[in-house]
């Protein structure tokens, strides 16, 4: 059984999917905070702006493999496009398997993962894009996407440059000095040129 805090249909809001229709099935749990504010402090990332605490959310609960297939399926509006699903979370490494993504699979469902990169994923997903945060040790080097958080005090991008991916992203720190954060991050791309920006664009228009 798999442990969902929500499932829903919208636009990729960040990366190289902006602008993308896809169902996003955010997975309970992650290994790098609780999800409970009063754990932050002490949280390897403590920057996190995501609810993925219980299985409370919309379509959230447990699941089985083609329970939640099916789930997805009905959640997508055009079956004569093929279905894409961003495996998000928290923390999805902790439960997307082999054996989900070969029931997605068989349902022509693309399989996009947004992973922290501390555990070891699946080799039959389609899209990786991994987001290094704090200090945490990376064990996934290699991937399709690399969207890194800036500024980070314990992560430079330049500690990434030579870890095979096939794109590399900033993306604006949201805080209250988010302001001086896009600038900041605007700047370091026109400087080194292998970084792409990556903005949040789901919360500029007002969307999940």
């Amino acid at each position: 059984m798999y442990k969902i805090k929500e499932i829903y249909y919208t636009l990729q809001g960040e990366g190289f999917h902006t602008g993308r229709p896809a169902v996003f099935c955010r997975f309970a749990g992650c290994n790098l905070w609780t999800g409970r504010e009063e754990d932050r402090a002490t949280a390897v990332c403590k920057f996190c702006d995501t609810d993925f605490w219980g299985m409370d959310g919309v379509n959230g609960g447990k699941y089985t493999a083609q329970a939640l297939t099916d789930k997805i399926i009905s959640l997508w509006p055009d079956h004569n496009i093929p279905v894409f699903v961003v495996c998000t979370g928290g923390e999805p490494g902790l439960q997307v398997d082999e054996a989900l993504i070969d029931v997605f699979h068989s349902a022509a469902i693309e399989v996009a993962i947004e992973s922290n990169g501390t555990v070891p994923l699946p080799s039959n997903l389609d899209w990786i894009c991994i987001s290094p945060k704090a200090d945490a040790t990376l064990a996934i080097t290699k991937g399709n996407e690399l969207k890194l958080v800036y500024p980070q005090v314990e992560n430079t991008p330049s500690q990434f440059e030579h870890l095979d991916f096939d794109h590399f992203y900033l993306q604006p720190l949201d805080d209250v000095h988010q302001t001086d954060h896009i600038k900041a991050t605007v700047d370091y791309c026109l400087y080194h040129p292998k970084w792409k920006l990556s903005l949040q664009t789901h919360k500029v228009i007002g969307i999940d």
